[in-house]
């Protein structure tokens, strides 16, 4: 199942930060630790290049997602044209202060009053972008929620040390390409949830946590998941906590809720569902798929 989300209000929303965009010296884009290339909105890539401004990526949530493999994200975005990426967990006190000085690195030439620093904050919804913001500004300004698309307006804000930042909704793009990349934002609770179906999201999930942490698994539900699949794992759950629908049948839904409330609040631990490695993997996937496809149609 192709999972895409793109509600009326966003194509406003770009247009207006088309707009914006042209009085912006940096463009700030937050990302989810857990899936960060799965998060880069490829709209707010070709607007800030049509511009050409650089990009600061902020992968966002590190406590949330492994460590290690962070580092290598960090290297992978680092290693793009006029782009510095930096990880910080918006929560934590005094991650913020990193934002900034790395923001005006890449526009050195604004450096005074009259020069003032001239940021716009962008991401895919519920990413975390008013929480970092009310983090830049000492203050609960920006509003917050738990669900994607709270963010309706481009907002202006004067952060204390007389930097503009222009705050923008949670912007999708018309059409995910690869699956995986809608799976992956749907699990992290970053698209609507009338996108997509719960068991679908969370059987993707549960294979995911196989391959790559079966323990995790193992340990919070309390069963063997050495000879399981994802659908095997969303049942068990239901089984292990007693989750009936009507008429007795198991009530996969429920269960499937749960492994998704599970891995959203961090209760599963530190989860990274992407790599680099991964995500190249992917993309090659999708390419031979696509030329495949290219040449059963008759395209050259």
């Amino acid at each position: 199942m192709a999972i895409n989300w793109f509600p009326g209000h966003m194509r406003t929303a770009r247009k207006k930060a088309e707009e914006t965009l042209a009085n912006v010296d940096v463009v700030i884009e937050v990302l989810d630790a857990r899936c960060p290339a799965a998060s880069v909105n490829p709209m707010i890539e070709e607007m800030r290049l049509a511009r050409e401004r650089p990009a600061l990526k902020i992968i966002n949530k590190i406590d949330m997602a492994e460590e290690k493999v962070t580092a290598e994200w960090l290297s992978f975005f680092n290693a793009q044209p006029s782009t510095k990426a930096i990880a910080i967990s918006c929560k934590k006190v005094g991650d913020s202060s990193k934002v900034l000085p790395a923001a005006r690195a890449l526009a050195p030439h604004r450096d005074g009053p009259l020069k003032r620093l001239r940021v716009m904050m962008m991401g895919v919804p519920n990413v975390g972008k008013s929480t970092l913001i009310n983090a830049l500004m000492n203050s609960r300004t920006a509003p917050v929620g738990d669900e994607p698309a709270v963010t309706k307006l481009v907002s202006r804000y004067n952060l204390p040390d007389g930097t503009w930042l222009f705050d923008t909704p949670g912007l999708m793009w018309p059409k995910i390409e690869l699956e995986s990349d809608g799976f992956m934002l749907a699990a992290s609770n970053l698209i609507g949830t009338n996108s997509y179906i719960n068991e679908e999201v969370a059987t993707f999930l549960a294979d995911v946590l196989l391959a790559k942490y079966p323990e995790a698994l193992a340990t919070r539900y309390a069963f063997d998941v050495s000879e399981m699949d994802g659908p095997a794992i969303i049942e068990a759950i239901a089984l292990k906590r007693g989750f009936k629908a009507k008429g007795g049948a198991i009530d996969y839904e429920k269960a499937s809720v749960t492994l998704l409330n599970d891995y959203r609040s961090g209760i599963l631990g530190r989860v990274s569902l992407e790599t680099p490695a991964s995500r190249s993997t992917s993309l090659r996937a999708a390419a031979l798929e696509g030329s495949s496809s290219d040449r059963a149609a008759g395209v050259d």
